[in-house]
């Protein structure tokens, strides 16, 4: 069988949320499924990195699709050419984006529909696209795959979508994510926050991340705990970041915050895992993977109490409603001056994290596949 995909989303030293979920599930699908042919279709020259094996064809569709007329042009004539040239059977696209006229069965992985819920955040163009093809890309779709039982339910609502055709299939964590040595995590503080524990903020400086709130909250904690902890911020500052500098020069704690702008690959499981607690206070998230990343280093997170965050963090995080700044200091200072409460945090967090692996995703997907493959196949 002839399987197309998306890949637009894998480029090399390039790959985030959406390229991640696309590399680690397609790479274990090559390696499960070596009787079928996989075909590779990638917007732009593509890395031979991401031909996983013999089974992969990498195909470049013309034109790049990095802007709303051509997201159309990309999914609506460039990729229907590729299935058609290439037969596929089945057309895979894990980007929530879909091509309608696609005349085989198909699997969208509709991630979050955030854009939904905070409109001004988003680019007028870009927005106009999402609330015009989305819904049609849903109802169109013979498949959808998310990463939450609380997203699945948001899409529902969202676009009166069939409930029976949306399969949740969870995100997993990178294998570099993992507990290090008391030496390593002492090296670690040295170099970043001048050898003192530190509280975590990974992902971008966007406005529904709600960073103004965090920082206003350590503000607080350290008035209250007069503790030497440092907040230390690992992600790029995005659209409307402006803000956030303007707040940090109001505070006294500043010289206690430290942004680290881009992280790494290879540095940020290490920072991660030398954190005292990840704080990571969204106002929405689709899944959160700096929770589960965190998990599996062993560190606790403080994070909010909606969207799909407690289903992610489970028993294992310590929740604060986002809109509260006494909220999310309360949680710092409880886990500050209760050292076991961490520990049992970090146990039931070993627990927790067993519910998702890069393994458990890529199974969960095919197995949605399984549902709309031709039955001759």
């Amino acid at each position: 069988m002839r399987i197309a995909v998306n890949t637009r989303f894998l480029m090399s030293n390039k790959l985030e949320g959406m390229g991640w979920f696309t590399h680690e599930t397609l790479k274990r699908w090559v390696e499960w499924h070596p009787e079928h042919e996989f075909i590779f279709i990638f917007d732009r020259p593509f890395s031979e990195e991401f031909i996983f094996a013999d089974n992969v064809t990498g195909v470049q569709a013309f034109p790049p699709a990095r802007h709303p007329l051509l997201f159309y042009c990309w999914y609506e004539w460039a990729v229907p050419r590729v299935l058609k040239k290439y037969k596929a059977d089945v057309f895979v696209s894990p980007d929530g984006f879909l091509s309608l006229r696609a005349k085989v069965p198909t699997l969208m992985v509709l991630h979050d529909i955030a854009w939904k819920h905070f409109e001004k955040h988003v680019y007028y163009t870009a927005m106009k696209y999402y609330n015009y093809y989305v819904p049609k890309f849903v109802q169109a779709a013979t498949r959808i795959a998310t990463v939450s039982e609380y997203s699945k339910q948001d899409i529902i609502k969202a676009f009166e979508a069939d409930a029976a055709k949306i399969d949740v299939v969870y995100n997993g964590s990178h294998h570099n994510y993992q507990p290090i040595t008391t030496q390593e995590q002492d090296k670690i503080r040295v170099e970043y926050s001048d050898g003192q524990a530190y509280f975590l903020y990974v992902g971008s400086i966007h406005p529904r991340k709600n960073v103004p709130n965090l920082l206003r909250a350590f503000e607080a904690f350290k008035k209250e705990s007069k503790s030497p902890m440092k907040l230390l911020f690992a992600g790029r500052i995005m659209w409307q970041g402006g803000p956030v500098g303007e707040l940090l020069e109001t505070l006294s704690s500043k010289e206690d915050i430290v942004f680290l702008d881009y992280v790494p690959n290879d540095l940020l499981p290490k920072i991660v895992a030398s954190a005292f607690a990840l704080t990571y206070v969204s106002l929405f998230e689709g899944f959160g993977i700096p929770i589960l990343e965190a998990m599996y280093c062993d560190v606790p997170s403080i994070t909010s109490n909606c969207s799909s965050m407690p289903e992610v963090a489970g028993a294992a995080g310590l929740l604060a409603d986002p809109n509260s700044v006494d909220s999310i200091c309360a949680q710092m200072v409880a886990l500050w001056e209760t050292p076991n409460l961490r520990q049992n945090l970090v146990e039931k967090g070993r627990i927790q994290r067993q519910k998702f692996s890069w393994d458990l995703t890529a199974k969960r997907l095919w197995n949605s596949l399984e549902q709309i493959l031709p039955k001759e196949q």
